[in-house]
């Protein structure tokens, strides 16, 4: 069963901007320490960011929270799986929205253009 759905858009070149101008802070207070880690190298790291970026605004929309109250932004991870599937992790105040919920599974999907980066996420209860 559907618990929720969650899509965004992000325009690459306000991440572009983002990356360019924020020393790496930005970058600390939105992702994971393993996020980083994968990141791809120039010129695709923009367009990994914004795709991650989506994501997680896209899996909290889901779970019909948003970024709010005790969700942050380090509790949505967003990882590439060893076949280059993204895939969802949820640790603390996002984890204990999604067992309130009985969300067991997440579908998620992202895709860019040279200008966007989008993802949907997908809430299923098991």
């Amino acid at each position: 069963m559907i618990v929720g759905h969650g899509i965004d858009i992000v325009e690459i070149g306000k991440i572009e901007r983002r990356l360019a101008t924020a020393h790496g802070e930005w970058i600390e207070s939105a992702f994971t320490a393993a996020e980083q880690a994968q990141a791809d190298p120039d010129p695709h790291r923009a367009q990994y960011f914004a795709g991650r970026y989506a994501a997680k605004e896209a899996v909290a929309k889901a779970m019909g929270t948003g970024f709010s109250g005790d969700v942050t932004w380090h509790d949505v991870e967003i990882l590439r799986s060893v076949t280059g599937a993204p895939t969802v992790g949820l640790t603390d105040a996002a984890a204990d929205v999604a067992e309130s919920l009985g969300i067991t599974l997440w579908l998620l999907s992202i895709s860019h253009s040279d200008s966007f980066a989008i993802a949907s996420a997908i809430a299923v209860k098991g």
